[in-house]
């Protein structure tokens, strides 16, 4: 079974979702600690995923050629 990717979009709002979550008011301490560690695991999923795009971007040279970035 081939594995779903995320969608860097979708990472971009479940990371919105925890900061906003980690600015309420009445968020316990153990609720923080829960937030930030989902955070920065949405984080590095996002910079992984970044990586993976960049290196698949080809540029155009002015003989209409491609070359990987």
């Amino acid at each position: 079974m081939e594995e779903k990717k995320e969608k860097l979009e979708d990472m971009f709002g479940q990371l919105e979702t925890v900061i906003q979550d980690m600015e309420k008011e009445d968020v316990s301490l153990e609720d923080s600690f829960e937030l930030y560690n989902r955070g920065m695991n949405l984080l590095k999923r996002c910079n992984k995923a970044i990586d993976e795009v960049e290196k698949k971007v080809l540029v155009l040279d002015e003989d209409g050629e491609t070359h990987e970035f």
